[in-house]
């Protein structure tokens, strides 16, 4: 994947990186994955995830089956809960995408 400063995407990297930034482009899943990111022992409880909104359940859900789908999360079930964990290949990939070294003079 090129930086946006090194050079043009093709057709298919900007169609991979749009259905991921449009992922990202909700203030919910931005907060979930900053959360999810920034967790003390790199991954977190959905339980702790749902009491940070003011959404239900099911809504919260959604956001963060669109974070799995994107790939900026994965998850793993321990008994009745559910704990994230973010990728960060993913978040370095999307870093190196913006990379705008090249633009500063």
């Amino acid at each position: 994947m090129v930086a946006i400063g090194h050079g043009p995407l093709d057709s298919d990297q900007a169609g991979d990186l749009a259905g991921t930034f449009k992922a990202l482009g909700d203030p919910v899943r931005l907060r979930l994955l900053s959360m999810i990111a920034s967790a003390d022992d790199g991954e977190i409880c959905v339980c702790d995830l749902s009491e940070a909104f003011p959404l239900t359940g099911p809504t919260i859900s959604h956001h963060l089956r669109i974070l799995r789908e994107a790939g900026l999360v994965n998850s793993a079930r321990r008994g009745t809960w559910v704990y994230y964990r973010a990728i960060p290949g993913e978040l370095t990939r999307l870093a190196g995408v913006l990379d705008a070294g090249r633009l500063i003079p």
